[in-house]
């Protein structure tokens, strides 16, 4: 339990790095165009960056469980959401799938091993 925890923790800090520290190439995979300010820029610093940077971190710095779990919900969040956007936006389906396969496995996991 712990190593799987231990390596959704660091797949979603090296995932959240790209928004945290490269947004102009998130940007790019995401189909996304920052345009008329850089806001577009400072959304996924700190929406797709730092958020899951600081997500994960915490889950090694603290061990809890719990924290653990809090990062299944935010899975589960995006997954929630991404799942919405297949149905509402029809985005290409290939990309959105594979997307998703990084967000439901690892929020069903984390919430189900760690939940009390």
């Amino acid at each position: 339990m712990d190593f799987i925890n231990i390596a959704i923790a660091l797949l979603t800090i090296a995932f959240g790095a790209f928004g945290f520290l490269a947004p102009r190439y998130t940007a790019s995979a995401l189909d996304l165009a920052p345009t008329g300010s850089t806001m577009g820029l400072s959304e996924l610093r700190a929406g797709s960056g730092g958020l899951f940077v600081v997500m994960g971190l915490w889950c090694l710095f603290s061990g809890n469980p719990t924290a653990y779990f809090a990062l299944g919900i935010a899975y589960l969040g995006a997954g929630a959401g991404r799942t919405l956007s297949i149905v509402l936006d029809k985005p290409p389906l290939k990309k959105a799938l594979i997307f998703l396969a990084f967000e439901w496995p690892p929020a069903a996991y984390l919430i189900l091993a760690n939940g009390s």
